[in-house]
């Protein structure tokens, strides 16, 4: 079984070459329907779509730099019951570690898709997205692309999200087809890895090529991972700093209006139904007059600070750092780098990392014995 192919690409134009994938998937009846990033011709919006007609297959972008939601849910969702066919899911390598965190959680089944990422060089802010000028499609993706692969040692813009400058995951070892961008020749082909026996399956299927992975590819992707670990470093050192105590924290968090976007954006924030959307936090109006007398003035909205460890609490263990939290907030409060640093430190004392692998139980769903003897009082 080959695990290395390249696909042809006509006129260098590797981003219509996502279309010519993803239509030949379904013209040789190897899936029913493709899951892409996709752009919608009504708003120059990139947008997860369901594809099921060849003919529809137009404007596949799994590159853009537009990343205005996480599809691990839409995937979740697609999966959770059986579908009725096959699905191809095009998601980037935090979108994946999203998605098996939630299949872990019962919440999607891997066995109803194809998993096909793409070595992700980073995205931008929907903020930055919105204000850039002119027309944004494959072409905005390409000179970003083009940027992004020629702007230094760390592989990085300036522009990028702040997700992506601190992202230690640029590949998704849990896809199971890769196309490859970091050490790769991009003339004319785009290189095509299996990394499951599933996918191993779909690559022999299409009937590409076979080649050999370019001898630079791995150190192009470590070179990226030394540059992006050491600004998470900086990173977390600096959260820490922010956000060190109770009052500190408080301060960071002091613009939150309880919109609540982040939880809505969050991938593996799945409860169907949230406390704080029910009425344990609907306080009657004379409770809000009677913490005002006790302590002099009280901030409104209460139950920021409240709600925000609450979610630490319930999503540390599961975080994948992906951004979107941020990229929700309307008051631009930088929860990415919170919850970041925080999911370092359960992860770390569970020695467990989200999404590294579907066979690994998450936190909190197993019970050993010998687990944490120094803090039960069953240490020497």
């Amino acid at each position: 079984m080959k695990t290395t192919a390249y696909f042809s690409v006509e006129d260098n134009d590797y981003l219509s070459a996502f279309d010519s994938l993803g239509r030949r998937l379904l013209e040789l009846a190897l899936v029913d329907a493709l899951l892409a990033p996709c752009y919608q011709a009504e708003c120059d919006w990139v947008m997860p779509t369901l594809i099921c007609d060849p003919e529809a297959v137009c404007g596949l972008d799994p590159l853009s730099p537009i990343y205005p939601l996480n599809g691990a849910r839409h995937a979740a969702r697609l999966s959770r019951t059986p579908p009725g066919g096959r699905v191809a899911a095009f998601m980037r390598p935090c979108e994946v570690r999203a998605f098996v965190e939630l299949v872990k959680l019962k919440q999607g089944d891997p066995a109803s898709l194809f998993i096909i990422s793409a070595d992700c060089l980073g995205a931008v802010e929907n903020r930055t997205a919105r204000t850039a000028g002119g027309r944004r499609d494959r072409s905005y993706t390409a000179t970003f692309i083009q940027e992004a692969l020629t702007s230094g040692d760390s592989g990085e813009l300036e522009m990028l999200a702040p997700a992506c400058k601190v992202c230690e995951h640029p590949t998704a070892e849990m896809a199971d087809l890769t196309i490859g961008l970091l050490g790769v020749d991009l003339d004319n082909r785009l290189l095509v890895e299996a990394r499951s026996e599933k996918g191993g399956a779909l690559l022999n299927a299409l009937a590409l090529p076979s080649t050999e992975a370019p001898k630079d590819r791995s150190k192009a992707i470590e070179k990226l991972i030394r540059a992006r670990t050491a600004a998470r470093d900086a990173m977390f050192a600096a959260t820490r700093a922010a956000t060190g105590d109770l009052s500190r924290l408080a301060d960071y968090l002091a613009t939150c209006v309880n919109c609540y976007n982040c939880r809505v954006a969050c991938p593996v924030c799945y409860c169907r139904t949230c406390v704080f959307t029910t009425d344990v936090f609907d306080h009657p109006s004379a409770q809000y007059l009677g913490w005002a007398r006790r302590r002099g003035a009280i901030r409104m909205p209460t139950d920021t600070l409240f709600y925000h460890l609450t979610r630490l609490a319930h999503v540390s263990t599961a975080c994948v750092g992906c951004g979107q939290c941020s990229n929700a907030c309307p008051n631009e409060i930088p929860l990415m780098e919170l919850f970041r640093t925080v999911a370092l430190c359960t992860q770390t004392g569970f020695d467990y990392e989200a999404g590294r692998h579907l066979d690994e139980p998450p936190p909190l769903s197993t019970f050993a014995a010998e687990e944490f003897a120094d803090v039960v009082g069953l240490g020497d």
